[in-house]
């Protein structure tokens, strides 16, 4: 068997991974049917569904029609600022009681995390560049706001917020 696009191989691979893992973890959750969802009815269908994606791009990495493409190391230093921007955003809007540098703001706000977490993680991108961040930070913070705390009600608070 010969594994001509190895990179689709891989991603196949890892997404059967997810799969099998949230598939087994929905068993902790009823079923229940189409018409009375359980709580373990979503994310069974959603590993499934998953499951059959990476199973086409695992077989379609293997036919005599796939482009040649081999795995290339992974980027350690991007994938750190995506992580680290990732935690840092958690941080920034609802830092915990026991992070002494973080105690004066109960959060910093969705604006503030979410600009930290877009200038960071484009750094990672070897296409950086100081304008083309900022505009898509701008963009993004206007749409996010727009969409999450406007537009379906979710209860972040959107400028930082003073500890008593």
């Amino acid at each position: 068997m010969l594994i001509r696009n190895q990179r689709a191989f891989a991603a196949g691979a890892l997404f059967l991974v997810v799969s099998v893992f949230y598939f087994l973890m929905s068993f902790k959750y009823a079923t229940g049917t189409a018409a009375r969802m359980g709580p373990g009815f979503f994310p069974r269908m959603v590993a499934i569904l998953l499951g059959a994606i990476a199973l086409g791009v695992l077989l379609s990495s293997l036919t005599p029609r796939a482009k040649r493409e081999k795995l290339e190391g992974w980027d350690v230093k991007g994938l750190l600022w995506i992580a680290g921007s990732v935690a840092l955003f958690g941080l920034l809007l609802a830092p915990p009681h026991w992070f002494p540098v973080l105690n004066l703001f109960t959060s910093f706000g969705l604006v503030f995390a979410l600009a930290a977490l877009i200038i960071i993680s484009s750094l990672a991108s070897p296409e950086f560049t100081w304008i083309g961040t900022l505009v898509s930070t701008a963009i993004l913070i206007v749409f996010c706001v727009g969409t999450f705390v406007y537009g379906i009600s979710l209860q972040f608070p959107v400028w930082p917020i003073l500890a008593r």
